[in-house]
């Protein structure tokens, strides 16, 4: 079986490595980008499995890059969860349970992540 492809849109560069470390070691194809434009090019270039996307980012916003990526044919069936610094783990844990994208809290810790994923390819 393929390795599951996985696109990490992240500004702050400790939080990618740490994210991209962490799925690269799980045995994810990772691809990454500091910018949220760029991410609907690599996304649909690479047409990943999964998307983890940061809310804010430092050239636009994630929830935007996330209606671009629904809004386009190539790129609308691509789970996202959404890593963000602007909610509480409380909130996360709320999110996760309505049966939307997925938010997860930074930091994020290893078992966190790894779940978040795992539910997206069950």
């Amino acid at each position: 079986m393929d390795n599951k492809k996985i696109l990490i849109v992240e500004d702050e560069e400790e939080a990618l490595g740490l994210v991209s470390n962490i799925l690269a070691r799980a045995d994810y194809e990772v691809f990454s980008t500091t910018k949220g434009r760029e991410a609907v090019v690599l996304a649909k270039e690479k047409q990943p499995h999964l998307i983890i996307l940061d809310i804010i980012l430092g050239d636009t916003d994630g929830g935007e890059i996330a209606s671009t990526l629904s809004d386009d044919p190539e790129t609308c069936g691509i789970p996202i969860i959404f890593l963000t610094g602007v909610i509480r783990k409380t909130e996360e844990q709320k999110d996760m349970r309505s049966g939307k994208h997925s938010v997860l809290a930074k930091p994020v810790t290893k078992d966190v992540l790894l779940k978040a994923v795992e539910q997206v390819f069950v």
